[in-house]
């Protein structure tokens, strides 16, 4: 099943070392981590959006981000899997998604509501986290049917975050915005190796994580 997602004439040989890089990928670009990276971009790499502010304050900020993000949810996850709520932390089925989605919601929630009434908080940062909650939101609600792509979800909301970011930011680059339809490129095309997702779960993950983004722009 796996191997059919692979070009038939590659060798076995072949095979292995392109399915170890899409694993690569795909744990580098885990769903859970993509908020930290982007959160750290825009404290980090952005001349301008935290410009002023103190090393310790943008610390503070990016270990709330990477704590309620990262950290929790997938303890939480570990938890279920040790606890035999779920038979793996790959949560392969929908069955096994059910849980972790919810309390992943929580942790997202919490931490966009923490910056939504931190001080001298630049609007895209709470964009950004309030669209990563509803793409969980809605990703839930789709898993009722049928299981979508995480990995996708999390790219469609990476494009549509930088995308709309470049329209109103002054200082804004080609560069970040390629290099994001890079990333979603490479993860996208992982997943179809590894996983058990057909194209059209990965692009309704694409459609789903984009289409939440700009909701949250709206407000």
């Amino acid at each position: 099943m796996l191997q059919t997602n692979i070009p038939s004439r590659l060798t076995a040989a072949q095979i292995q070392p392109v399915r170890f890089l899409a694993h690569v990928i795909s744990i580098v670009f885990h769903p859970l981590l993509i908020a930290s990276y982007v959160i750290g971009f825009l404290l980090y790499l952005h001349p301008s959006l935290f410009s002023g502010m103190e090393s310790k304050v943008k610390a503070f900020r990016f270990l709330a981000v990477f704590f309620s993000s990262f950290l929790m949810p997938a303890f939480a996850v570990f938890l279920l899997w040790r606890l035999k709520f779920v038979p793996s932390m790959m949560l392969r089925s929908a069955k096994d998604r059910i849980i972790p989605y919810v309390m992943v919601m929580v942790f997202y929630f919490w931490i966009w509501y923490v910056y939504h009434n931190l001080p001298e908080n630049p609007a895209p940062t709470e964009h950004f986290l309030l669209g990563s909650f509803l793409a969980i939101c809605a990703a839930w609600m789709c898993n009722i049917f049928f299981t979508i792509s995480m990995h996708s979800t999390a790219m469609g909301g990476l494009l549509c975050f930088f995308l709309l970011f470049s329209f109103q930011d002054a200082y804004a680059s080609g560069l970040y915005l390629s290099a994001a339809f890079l990333v979603a490129g490479l993860v996208c095309t992982a997943r179809l190796i590894v996983s058990q997702h057909s194209v059209g779960e990965i692009y309704a993950g694409l459609v789903v994580g984009a289409l939440t983004q700009w909701i949250a722009w709206q407000f």
